[in-house]
Parts: structure tokens; sequence; C-alpha cells
């Protein structure tokens, strides 16, 4: 896979790309990441890439040409380009796996007051990481690619992403390691009894109580598998879970 980052500070991805795992899936020759500067692009000695918004109002914003100069300076026929704009769907581990299976993504990083509305056209989605502003698309751009390259073959083993919260809108069992009781705080019993049929179960009620308990929103639209309705069942007589 390759990604291409459309930026005006690459700077700020030096650590990103040679840390953890994104550095080791680098390395592995997993993903190929490149950096443009938008600044590059600009066709003035001064090197602006942004102006003053028509109608007035507060701020400056990116310009048309430098940024499409540089979009069009990499993107290829098998390119997807990505746009973080407040305007655009609401980032999800689902929207993580599809971006995965794409062969060249390009994602732009606004800055300033934003980008000119008509480069919008020019690309293949906007997404946003939240409803709260940051000062530009470059953190959002490292968490779009942090989850997307975890999830290339090879970067990290397959089924500790198929196992994680979010996967299946439901969010993941509580997990401990040793010691088994620290300071009078014990791991539930059922995890060290070696009984294998109890421990899925009890991680699958638990799986289902705490999204119940945190996330509604998803709980509400987990389509329940036999053995989910099952347990959830058991929940539900026992009043651990209220479905109005």
């Amino acid at each position: 896979m390759k990604i291409t980052v459309l930026t005006l500070f690459p700077e700020m991805y030096e650590n990103f790309v040679s840390t953890s795992i994104i550095g080791r899936a680098v390395n592995k020759g997993l993903v190929d990441i490149e950096f443009v500067n938008i600044r590059d692009f600009a066709l003035d000695k001064f090197k602006h890439v942004d102006d003053k918004p028509f109608g007035g109002g507060h701020g400056q914003l990116m310009k048309c040409q430098p940024v499409l100069d540089a979009l069009n300076s990499v993107k290829a026929d098998n390119s997807y380009t990505l746009m973080m704009s407040p305007l655009g769907k609401v980032y999800n581990q689902k929207k993580a796996r599809e971006l995965s299976e794409k062969d060249h993504l390009i994602i732009i990083c606004g800055h300033y007051e934003g980008l000119d509305y008509r480069i919008n056209k020019h690309c293949d989605e906007l997404v946003t990481i939240g409803d709260y502003i940051l000062t530009g698309g470059e953190m959002a751009s490292m968490v779009i690619m942090d989850s997307v390259i975890r999830l290339l073959k090879g970067s990290i083993k397959e089924e500790s992403t198929t196992d994680e919260s979010y996967e299946n809108d439901l969010l993941e069992y509580p997990q401990y390691t040793q010691p088994a009781n620290y300071n009078g705080d014990e791991v539930p019993s059922v995890l060290t009894s070696g009984n294998h049929a109890k421990i899925r179960e009890w991680r699958i009620r638990q799986s289902i109580l705490l999204t119940y308990q945190n996330r509604r929103d998803l709980f509400d639209k987990h389509e329940f598998s036999e053995e989910e309705k099952k347990i959830l069942q058991k929940l539900i007589d026992e009043k651990e879970i209220i479905l109005e």
C-alpha cells in the first residue's frame, strides 16, 4: 500500500513514521509513505498558499491552486483521495478496513481556517475524526494512517485486529495480566480456571454488558448472533440489562 500525505508541515510526521507498529510496517515494506509539501507548489516568490475569504471573515483559507497542483502531481488511476473536513462522515473502524484495501491513499490536510470549497469536488471522500476543532489536519491524518496501517497483513497478528472494540459494534471485554492479585484486587476467577467455554461465555457477556452501559448507540445497532442472544437473554433475566 502507498499513502501520500499533502501537508504544509511534513516535519510533524518524522517520529510517527519511524516508531512502533508504523515504523515496523514501513521497514518491512508493507506500506510506502510519502509527504508532499503543498507550499512547494505555490507560484509566488513568497510561497503563499492562503488568502482572505471572499465576502469577508476571520482568518485565511488555503487556495485551490497549490493544493490541487500538489494533488495532481501524485494522483494516479488507482488513487483514492481523502480530505480531513468537518463536512465529512465521522470516521470509524469499518471505514478503516475499507481504506486498508486501497492501493494508493492520498490524504489532504487543511490548515488555517480551512480550504477553498472548490477543492472538495476533487476528493473521493471527506472524513472527520470527531466533533472538535484541531489546528490542522495533520494530527487527524495520523489517526487515519495508524488505524489503516495496523490492519495491513503482516503489521500485527491478524487475530489481534479481529477481536477488538468496534470490530462488530461491541466494545471489547476486560483483559488482565500478571499478577493475578494486585493489592487485593483480583482477576476474575473464571479467567484462571482453564475452562475455555466458560471464559468465552464470560467474555461475550462482559462485551455485551459494557457496550450496553457505555455505548448504547453501538448496542442498539448490533446484530446479535445466536450465541450472543442466549447470553443477552440471561443478562435481561438477571436484570443486568433492561430493554425498553
